[in-house]
């Protein structure tokens, strides 16, 4: 499998400069807990200014797939912000050792950041969804034998996880629609 681990990496890293054509893109590598590190995970995110796509600043992982690659399938992980700060890449490098630490998250799954996502905003979770900022054209990176699959980390608040918990993540969504949310906006408020 090791031999995969470059090749997929490499692909998410052609994958998504084409997705985002036209906008800058540059390799970061973050600072990864060393649960990351002890898998050979070679984790770099990927910065994407704003461009003809959208407005926004884009950060997806790429290495993340070989953390907790199945039968060739794994995931990388998309966040979406309205400037760019490490803060975003600290906390893809956060949510890629979580992931491949023992606590797989999967689409619909949540998880605390254990702080705001910004200093002063109400999000302090993350709801792990489809990118339908990018759509999937972005969502799905073929590789030589597999895929990754590209998912969104969207912040959400505690009451909003505890509303999903209850009523699902589809009436959440539909919150969310009716409520006209700006997810890059990090000072939103809930719509719970």
């Amino acid at each position: 499998m090791s031999d995969e681990r470059p090749s997929a990496t490499e692909a998410v890293e052609t994958h998504v400069p084409s997705f985002f054509a036209g906008h800058s893109v540059e390799a970061v590598v973050p600072a990864l807990g060393s649960q990351g590190q002890d898998r050979g995970c070679d984790l770099r995110v990927l910065v994407v200014g704003p461009g003809p796509r959208a407005d926004s600043w884009a950060y997806v992982t790429a290495g993340c797939w070989a953390l907790s690659e199945e039968d060739g399938h794994g995931l990388e992980f998309v966040m979406t912000a309205h400037v760019r700060d490490q803060r975003f890449t600290e906390l893809l490098a956060m949510i890629a050792s979580y992931h491949g630490g023992g606590h797989r998250l999967e689409l619909e799954h949540s998880m605390p950041i254990g702080e705001p996502w910004v200093p002063g905003s109400a999000c302090d979770h993350l709801l792990i969804s489809l990118p339908y900022l990018h759509g999937p054209d972005l969502e799905h990176c073929p590789l030589p034998r597999g895929d990754a699959r590209i998912l969104w980390t969207l912040p959400v608040t505690a009451a909003e996880v505890a509303f999903r918990r209850q009523h699902g993540t589809e009436a959440l969504e539909q919150l969310f629609d009716a409520a006209q949310i700006i997810p890059t906006d990090p000072f939103r408020r809930s719509v719970v």
